[in-house]
């Protein structure tokens, strides 16, 4: 379903219907005359879905957390904000950038249009910009020939549908500006190889039994999840288009099974 061609939609006909009424209509009908409801309705709605519209398109949108990609800094049921504004202000519906402000970081959690099919979007974090060298190696990961250091925290496990508890070690990764925390499970291979697909820029990618390394084209940018044995992310389908993003993730707004998540800043 796409949402913001839906609330579009909605916003042309509720404002059609409001402007037809104030130019047209209004001078017609008698002072004490009451207007019909295919008028009432859809005025009433019309400033409240603009409202909507306007916050949602440019400011802050919305989302929750489907899969446990992120784990441990987003869960399975997290409902999260997104920075519209952040990387600059894009026009609604086509997500056609229209004033330039920052450019995605290392570390950043981004949310985007995923490349196989912009209807869908993904949430991962920021690894490699444009022109940076990304290198996955037995589980490390290189940035620039430079190794991001991490730090074993604690062993870590989740439930997984269908697999039940998974067990994974908790590792504190510094990339870029930012800390935050990664999960590793060293019983799986750190590159699923059978999985890597054919995508734009392909060749800017080598692929060995024991990881990759990939030079980030020129806008365009390379993701992992957190969940690092568990994501279908860059080392997979490839770079995420400049054009693709939506926005950077903030803050986790609710949870319904644990409220100790709500309004915990994204790191």
């Amino acid at each position: 379903m796409n949402f913001p061609l839906i609330l579009f939609s909605l916003l042309v006909i509720t404002g059609a219907v409001w402007a037809f009424d104030y130019f047209v209509l209004r001078h017609k009908r008698k002072p004490d005359e009451a207007e019909p409801w295919w008028i009432e309705y859809p005025k009433s709605f019309f400033p409240i879905i603009l409202i909507v519209f306007c916050l949602r398109s440019f400011v802050i949108e919305p989302f929750k957390i489907p899969s446990g990609s992120m784990i441990p800094t987003l869960i399975v049921g997290d409902f999260i904000l997104v920075n519209k504004y952040t990387y600059g202000i894009r026009l609604p519906v086509i997500n056609k950038k229209i004033i330039d402000m920052n450019t995605p970081k290392a570390g950043d959690v981004l949310v985007f249009r995923y490349p196989e099919d912009p209807s869908i979007d993904y949430i991962k974090r920021v690894v490699g910009i444009p022109g940076d060298v990304v290198t996955y190696h037995n589980k490390q990961l290189f940035i620039n020939d430079q190794i991001v250091s991490q730090n074993y925290e604690s062993d870590y496990k989740y439930v997984e549908p269908g697999l039940g508890y998974v067990y994974s070690e908790k590792h504190t990764e510094y990339l870029g500006e930012t800390n935050h925390s990664i999960l590793i499970n060293q019983e799986v291979n750190g590159l699923q190889y059978s999985s890597v697909r054919v995508f734009p820029y392909r060749e800017n990618c080598k692929y060995s039994r024991t990881g990759f390394t990939c030079t980030v084209p020129q806008g365009n940018y390379f993701t992992l999840g957190d969940n690092r044995d568990s994501s279908s992310d860059s080392r997979y389908w490839g770079f995420v288009p400049e054009e693709n993003i939506v926005g950077k993730a903030f803050m986790i707004w609710w949870n319904f099974g644990d409220f100790d998540r709500i309004g915990q800043s994204i790191q």
